[in-house]
């Protein structure tokens, strides 16, 4: 995987635009060609997840379709059931999900699926046989080990204790991510100076994550890094290691949005991260979806599309569509970006 650095990033259209899906009439499982999707993010009011609904409304604007998003304030799987059951009953066309427990919410999504909706995984995957498609943002792989490279370049040496400041225990793509983490660190002699004490879960809330970073700095404290695999945690890890005069002796990197860690870049307390183009993901989540309900395509590997203004994209034999590479920010190329 190529991992892009620099003003590329200036290009590739990331802004947030206030757009408003408008037209097409409501319709229901999939029975017309009337498009009325509906996003299910892991949680609502995080910044992460608005970023994603801007590309859904944009797609759904260029499509004339509908656009709505709902979702838990608690970044569970329980708390998302209700909201899928609610969808079901409601006939929506499409809904597009970002798992926090794919096994959880696998028979609610059935539910919807039997009535003739569709079901597109975004972010994090549900359960294989619970969706029509998963947009993944990127490869998992690769994701791990930037990530793992990133701490690496930072910590002098590239030796001593680091800890992962993760999201929910059952994300799944969190949990890929670290299990890549830990393939590199064991495969490549590189890393061998690394040593990960610990995988902390900060669920997703400022807090909790809050007070996970903080535990870490006090139960190791010869921590040399933390990689924080979700743009609440390594924002929430960025604070504690500002306020506790830890930036700069304890590294940090991992996978957030610019807004968020834009200070923290410019003052060195996270000095690189990465991510992927955020609108982009939820454009060409709704873009899957609409394309699902209207017939055009059917979800089977092999089948190719063109995704409005993205271009073409193929559907791999596991289901998933891979929407691209992700970029590195660093303080050269922070500026020029706005999300």
């Amino acid at each position: 995987m190529r991992w892009r650095r620099g003003s590329q990033f200036a290009t590739a259209g990331m802004a947030i635009l206030a757009l408003v899906a408008c037209g097409g009439s409501s319709g229901g499982g999939g029975t017309t060609t009337a498009l009325n999707i509906a996003f299910l993010p892991k949680a609502v009011n995080n910044p992460y997840f608005d970023v994603a609904a801007s590309g859904g409304q944009e797609a759904a604007t260029a499509l004339s379709g509908q656009f709505k998003q709902v979702g838990p304030s608690d970044a569970t799987g329980a708390a998302q059931i209700p909201f899928i059951q609610t969808l079901t009953q409601q006939n929506v066309s499409a809904i597009v999900v970002s798992a926090d427990d794919p096994d959880a919410i696998a028979p609610a999504l059935k539910q919807a699926m039997a009535k003739g909706i569709k079901v597109v995984g975004y972010d994090s995957s549900p359960a294989k046989d619970a969706r029509n498609v998963f947009i993944n943002q990127a490869d998992s792989k690769g994701i791990g080990v930037v990530q793992v490279q990133m701490i690496c370049d930072e910590i002098p040496g590239c030796a001593g204790e680091i800890a992962v400041l993760s999201a929910t225990s059952t994300a799944t793509n969190q949990n890929a991510w670290i299990q890549a983490m830990k393939d590199e660190l064991a495969s490549n002699s590189k890393y061998s100076g690394l040593k990960l004490v610990k995988v902390a879960y900060g669920n997703d809330d400022p807090q909790v994550s809050t007070t996970e970073a903080q535990a870490l700095l006090t139960s190791y404290p010869n921590l040399k890094g933390i990689i924080s695999p979700t743009t609440v945690g390594i924002s929430a890890a960025a604070q504690v290691l500002k306020q506790t005069g830890k930036a700069g002796k304890v590294q940090l990197t991992g996978l957030g949005t610019p807004n968020l860690m834009r200070a923290f870049v410019k003052d060195g307390t996270c000095k690189e991260f990465a991510l992927w183009n955020v609108k982009d993901l939820g454009y060409l989540a709704y873009y899957t979806a609409a394309l699902l309900v209207q017939g055009k395509i059917k979800g089977n590997p092999g089948e190719k599309f063109t995704a409005g203004r993205l271009g073409d994209y193929t559907i791999d034999p596991n289901g998933v569509v891979l929407l691209g590479p992700p970029f590195v920010f660093k303080a050269d190329n922070i500026d020029q970006l706005n999300f």
